[in-house]
């Protein structure tokens, strides 16, 4: 027998923001943000758990709490609008385009039902029959008691710092003319982004709504309940023999139950006393009868222990029920959805029970507004404590609204998400600085990462310094035409600290780096300088640049310098009768001669390319070559150091970043340590950050520097899988100051990838407070152009030769090459 929806439908209006049924229940609605999943500790679940208790039991009687969270198959869509997208970015969205995940939305309806109403059951349902509206519920009074409660339940939730509720108006609870409502979505299943199009309900034989076949598996019944329940359990496949991963207790039936499904969740308030009196009449009658049967003793002993636990410890007892509600449109699809639940349920230690006859009941309590109309002969007793143990408490990974970040991947399927790792933790107060320390072990995908989020940031606009040993952005700095500077025999390393570029000027900043520079190269590490050899240079570097702007022809290098030292302010020295006591300049000009025209390091000093250092933005010193040369080393650490100083005081509301690879350890032989400490503290003033990338745990606990300066001021600590220290973890945890919860989130990096994909998992924490794992997934254009090993290195160049050395076309023909060969 077919029936109109509007003839039968349990809703009658929608005013003032609320839902009024045609039996007079008036539910509100809040739509809930959830925290991501993976993200709590334990101790943050039991929390969790204690602000749900506390909220159900400022509810007055005969209210009904009604959970429903969505899960969505969803897709996820590319944006190949934005004009500015470079060729990597581009990559990247194709690569992601209809990558699938589960889209999570969240609603807490709170409905208060009528006093005197009678209880529904399977055989009386809105579903069969129709009432008018009591005369109580037309009582302003009532209501707004109802709404008091409602707000401190809606406080409650959100001063525990775990979840935000908005609560729905009129026009997302009913439909408009081009939007879905939230009552309509449910009645036909509906995704957001679905069409208004609407199909039958069909309750006969099985249930079908539209194309899509449904099956609804409820915990309804106390022999189905798992024995135990808490706010938490272990998810195996994150732990380890050293540390538990935690995930919620229905977790198994949210964010981890990888299909379209709601997962319906009521907690039933009702008049406490008179529950407790029934349950003494039903405790005595299995008394009398408790003589005839082990059973009815047993039930007796039951009720007994419950009713003594709602009385000694003040337990709010309330009615319950769960149940997830499945669909496909492959009805072959059915039995795999089948065990699908049955397993996640079976993870919680429960039962699954499929329902057939009552599920059309169940179907339709679930309509926002109607669960007042809930057949109460599927709910069990319990307490408000045990019932919100089976409350989900999760959603999925959320992209971060700032325009500053990195892209990432939800750790369960890999949708991009984006990243603020540098502002947004400050404007939250959970950092204080932009600074970052990465650890990984050879072959975490370090080099990879570090990588990844480099080219993000470049994008974005920042001025990049990189000091690397090994190579590993070379890649990258060609892609984006960046400034390389690295030592080998036939092209030897070159600077030119004497040129000025556009937007720099000679201040005092400019003279004291080029006079530390040559004082480096005259004196020895113990020898020392005398106040007037420091004057007589200032002075000199004064008159040379004097000289400069007299004659433009002058091209500013060392060598120019040199020769005026020689012919020029040596007449000087003479006219100001400077004694060679005070300055030896015959001894400075033969100790600097191996750096002037035709001497052995002529090449050093005198660049006439990658000149403008200020405002290049993407710079790389290599230093493999070098690092033990006792000349070169010296020279190229304090140009590193006077590049970065003068972009961050000179670049001004531009963001900067340092990082140092492998090269620190190299570094610290020549008193880089001081700087590198100044850096670190004082970056942050300059709209910058430094960051240091290490991969032994060895390096971090015997360098002074690294232990104290640089983990003490790096708010943002970022590890790479960390299996093999699992043994020896507890040095690293108390070295970096993490917590257990962090411990258990750095020891799951990598246990249960996805063997389909080809990624790496890191770790990240912001200020000890947010703490997450994410995926390094990229497209295979971005593989390419990140990539360390040698044989797809030199791959790369051979595809770019065929192009005459265009490097993006020989990553697009080589990412062709190896897409086809998958």
């Amino acid at each position: 027998m077919e029936k109109m929806l509007d003839e039968i439908l349990p809703i009658m209006e929608i005013q003032h923001d609320c839902i009024i049924s045609k039996q007079g229940d008036v539910t509100v609605v809040f739509k809930a943000e959830l925290p991501e999943i993976f993200t709590l500790s334990d101790q943050e679940y039991e929390a969790f758990h204690q602000a749900w208790v506390k909220s159900l039991k400022v509810l007055p009687k005969y209210c009904v709490m009604h959970k429903q969270d969505w899960f969505a198959d969803s897709r996820y869509r590319a944006d190949f609008k934005a004009d500015d997208t470079s060729f990597l970015s581009s990559s990247s969205e194709r690569f992601f385009n209809e990558r699938p995940y589960l889209d999570h939305s969240c609603y807490i309806m709170l409905t208060k039902k009528p006093a005197g109403r009678k209880t529904a059951s399977s055989l009386f349902s809105n579903l069969l029959r129709r009432s008018v509206v009591p005369d109580e519920m037309l009582n302003p009074q009532m209501l707004q008691d109802f709404l008091d409660s409602v707000g401190q339940f809606k406080r409650i939730m959100e001063d525990s710092g775990f979840v935000t509720m908005r609560r729905l108006r009129d026009n997302e609870l009913g439909s408009q003319s081009r939007r879905l409502g939230l009552i309509e979505r449910y009645c036909f299943l509906s995704g957001k982004n679905d069409s208004f199009l609407m199909g039958d309900m069909s309750f006969e034989g099985e249930l079908k709504v539209g194309s899509r076949y449904c099956q609804l598996y409820t915990l309804g019944d106390a022999a189905d309940l798992p024995a135990l329940c808490g706010s938490r359990i272990n998810y195996d496949r994150y732990s380890t023999d050293r540390s538990k991963f935690s995930v919620g207790f229905a977790s198994t039936l949210g964010q981890l139950l990888p299909c379209d499904h709601i997962y319906n969740q009521y907690i039933f308030i009702e008049d406490a006393q008179k529950t407790i009196q029934k349950l003494e009449s039903k405790r005595l009658r299995l008394q009398s009868l408790s003589a005839y049967s082990r059973e009815n003793m047993i039930a007796r002993d039951s009720t007994n222990d419950f009713l003594n636990e709602a009385i000694s410890q003040q337990r709010l007892p309330v009615k319950a029920h769960f149940n997830v509600l499945v669909w496909t449109e492959d009805r072959d699809q059915l039995k795999e959805l089948k065990n699908m639940v049955s397993s996640g349920l079976a993870q919680m230690d429960a039962v699954a029970k499929q329902e057939t006859v009552g599920a059309p009941q169940i179907f339709w309590a679930g309509i926002p507004g109607n669960a007042a109309d809930f057949p109460m002969n599927d709910s069990f007793d319990t307490f408000a404590e045990q019932a919100a143990c089976f409350l989900n408490q999760e959603t999925g990974y959320r992209s971060s609204l700032s325009p500053m970040g990195i892209r990432l991947g939800d750790r369960l399927t890999g949708k991009p998400v984006h990243v603020d790792i540098s502002d947004e933790p400050i404007k939250m107060g959970i950092c204080t600085n932009r600074n970052k320390f990465i650890l990984g072990p050879s072959g975490s995908g370090k080099s990879f990462f570090t990588n990844h989020m480099v080219r993000s940031y470049y994008e974005q606009g920042t001025h990049i310094v990189l000091v690397d040993v090994g190579h590993s952005y070379k890649g990258l700095c060609d892609m984006v035409n960046g400034y390389y500077f690295t030592y080998s025999e036939d092209n030897p390393i070159r600077f030119n600290p004497f040129f000025i570029g556009e937007g720099d000027s000679l201040d005092t900043e400019k003279k004291e780096s080029i006079k530390t520079l040559l004082l480096a190269l005259w004196k020895k590490d113990d020898e020392e300088f005398k106040r007037s050899e420091y004057v007589a240079l200032s002075n000199a570097i004064g008159s040379y640049y004097a000289l400069l702007e007299s004659d433009p022809k002058i091209f500013p290098c060392f060598d120019s310098f040199y020769e005026y030292l020689r012919d020029g302010y040596v007449e000087v020295l003479k006219g100001d009768r400077v004694k060679e006591k005070d300055f030896d300049i015959d001894n400075f000009l033969y100790v600097l001669r191996p750096y002037y025209r035709g001497g052995e390091f002529d090449y050093l000093l005198n660049a006439t390319e990658n000149l403008n250092l200020l405002q290049e933005r993407f710079i790389v010193f290599e230093l493999d070559q070098i690092k033990d040369h006792p000349i070169l080393f010296p020279v190229v650490t304090i140009i590193i150091m006077e590049v970065f100083i003068n972009k961050m005081r000179k670049m001004k509301g531009i963001r900067k970043m340092i990082l140092i690879e492998e090269a620190w350890k190299a570094l610290m032989k020549e008193g880089f340590a001081e700087y590198i400490k100044y850096l670190f503290k004082t970056v942050r003033k300059f709209f910058g950050e430094a960051i240091v990338v290490t991969q032994e745990v060895e390096d971090i606990i015997s360098s002074p520097v690294v232990k104290q300066a640089i983990i003490n001021n790096s708010d943002c600590k970022i590890l790479l899988d960390q299996s093999k220290y699992q043994n020896k973890f507890d040095a690293i945890q108390e070295l970096l100051g993490l917590t257990e919860k962090e411990k258990a989130l750095v020891l799951s990096v990598n246990k249960a990838n996805d063997p389909a994909r080809k990624y790496k998992e890191v770790f990240i924490s912001l200020g000890g407070m947010l703490s997450k794992v994410y995926r390094t997934e990229v497209s295979t254009e971005e593989y390419i152009a990140y990539t360390t090993e040698q044989t797809e290195k030199v791959r790369l160049m051979e595809h770019a030769a065929r192009f005459g050395g265009d490097l993006q076309k020989g990553i697009m023909a080589m990412a062709q090459e190896m897409n086809a060969n998958k």
